[in-house]
């Protein structure tokens, strides 16, 4: 069976995060992805941990999960001929990811406009810190970056205390699914009338796309969120409480929520009370410090996470706070197929995260090895390209590839 992406080429110039996940989950739907590296400087994640070892060859665990799938092809654009070489491809291809800082690709003489004569219907996506327009566009950013000047920051935390950073890379991951969006609309586009275009995403336009109400709060209020620890800004209850072994959230804040929930935690009198028989009352934070959240600690203090979730069942939002460990090894995360097991050869298996895009027809297919540096060269210049052995062989010789 084949993926949704059949037949779609994509060349990955990207490195560590952003690109190489977005160019990871158009592989895992059936994209043919060609993970192109500098062979003086190749991606730098192939020396992040973790690493699974056998004697003494090692991958990159990290390097793994986001570029499974791939095909591997060592390329030395700043020549002449690598220059040449890519172009080749970009005849051949559907999408081009890049996340280099920019004017970099302008520099190389493989701008989006270079490439575009060669190849019209070609979608290039240019992921980078601060997008490709504005005053900031040529500066260096990072995931923290992103969290800094999106704003995202500002809001994580807790009360009176300093900021503290979301504890993913979120600015690269939101990066990533705006771009995997941005081309799967671009690629539509191309297939109705021929016509490519770039997808520009900034990993700080997708960290403020991220901060929920934070930017309506302060356009019609002139509010400026503020951090708020395990809790909503305003919702409530929503946030995390205290049980006999653990933590658990809970987010019974409607009125028919909070109903039922008053039943079920043995206090059915309390949904009647005049003081907190609605939403509205309930969310002013005053009662609810006062009236509600005591309630909410006496209900779960005697009771642990597993009784907890049994009780509330399909009725209540009520989840315990699972660490990392108990998420990969709970049978649900295995039925939905999202721990995925990669055989690595003499290494063993890798196991990842698989891919959360669920399609009934077309099914993604994650369980595919990462590429070696180089690895299918011959495989993919000959292909796509059209080369000769003599062609490829002279190439390396050069150093080229």
């Amino acid at each position: 069976m084949t993926g949704a992406l059949d037949g779609v080429v994509v060349l990955d110039l990207s490195r560590v995060l952003a690109g190489p996940y977005a160019a990871q989950i158009m592989a895992d739907l059936g994209a043919t992805v060609i993970k192109i590296e500098n062979p003086k400087d190749p991606d730098v994640a192939r020396g992040f941990p973790p690493y699974l070892r056998a004697g003494d060859t090692e991958v990159s665990g990290y390097y793994a999960q986001y570029n499974r799938g791939k095909l591997g092809l060592a390329l030395d654009l700043g020549s002449d001929e690598g220059r040449e070489v890519l172009t080749d491809l970009v005849r051949r291809a559907d999408v081009l990811v890049e996340n280099f800082r920019p004017g970099t690709m302008d520099k190389l003489g493989l701008s989006y406009e270079t490439l575009a004569a060669v190849n019209p219907r070609l979608v290039y996506t240019a992921i980078s810190g601060y997008g490709r327009t504005g005053t900031r566009s040529r500066r260096p950013a990072f995931d923290n970056t992103a969290q800094a000047a999106g704003g995202l920051w500002s809001m994580n935390g807790y009360p009176d205390q300093p900021p503290v950073r979301v504890g993913v890379t979120i600015g690269d991951l939101s990066a990533t699914m705006f771009g995997v969006i941005g081309t799967l609309a671009a690629l539509r586009h191309a297939e109705r009338t021929g016509q490519g275009q770039i997808v520009d995403v900034a990993q700080v336009d997708s960290v403020l796309a991220m901060t929920e109400t934070a930017v309506v709060d302060y356009t019609v209020d002139g509010k400026v969120a503020r951090p708020a620890g395990n809790r909503h800004s305003w919702v409530r209850p929503y946030e995390l409480f205290p049980c006999a072994d653990g933590q658990v959230f809970f987010g019974g804040y409607t009125d028919k929520l909070w109903r039922v929930s008053c039943a079920l935690f043995g206090s059915p009198e309390v949904a009647d009370d005049p003081e907190i028989d609605t939403m509205r009352k309930r969310f002013d934070e005053e009662v609810y410090e006062r009236r509600v959240k005591p309630l909410i600690l006496g209900w779960f203090a005697g009771r642990t996470r597993a009784e907890l979730e049994e009780l509330a069942g399909d009725v209540v939002p009520l989840t315990a706070v699972k660490n990392i460990g108990e998420v990969v090894d709970d049978p649900e995360t295995a039925a939905r197929g999202m721990v995925v097991e990669v055989g690595y050869g003499a290494l063993g298996p890798l196991r990842m995260f698989g891919q959360p895009v669920r399609l009934s027809v077309t099914p993604a297919t994650p369980a595919r090895r990462a590429n070696e540096l180089n690895e299918h060269a011959e495989a993919v210049l000959t292909a796509l390209a059209g080369y000769s052995d003599e062609r490829i062989a002279q190439l390396r010789a050069a150093g080229v590839v």
